[in-house]
């Protein structure tokens, strides 16, 4: 048997705040969506991976998810680490510097970390 990864759900409070933060921060947009009975499920990709980050809104729970100790964390490769790290610096949405390791981690509108590392040349 073969697995293969396709997809990472976090669920977001404000869906428009999440897509634009997603789309500025890490170049990803929408890829497709289903919009249910109390739900709205968007996917987001960018020309660089299969693999999709989906959003997923719950009409009854307007409270901010509990994260709990944030012990998990979604990556990403970059070509250009200095150009990027500027664009999050400018942004706000570093919460963690490690330069001994060359990473740091943003994160979104809900909490969730998110890693940047540089791409393996």
């Amino acid at each position: 048997m073969k697995f293969k990864m396709i997809h990472e759900n976090y669920n977001v409070s404000d869906l428009n705040k999440s897509l634009a933060f997603y789309e500025k921060a890490l170049d990803l947009h929408e890829a497709r969506r289903m919009n249910g009975d109390g739900f709205i499920i968007v996917y987001l990709s960018n020309q660089e991976s299969t693999f999709e980050l989906e959003l997923t809104w719950l009409e009854d729970h307007p409270q901010a998810y509990d994260l709990g100790e944030c012990e998990f964390h979604l990556a990403f490769a970059v070509d250009d680490y200095d150009a990027a790290h500027k664009l999050h610096e400018e942004m706000g949405c570093i919460c963690y510097e490690n330069p001994a390791m060359g990473i740091y981690f943003i994160t979104d509108p809900d909490g969730y970390w998110l890693e940047i590392v540089p791409a393996k040349k």
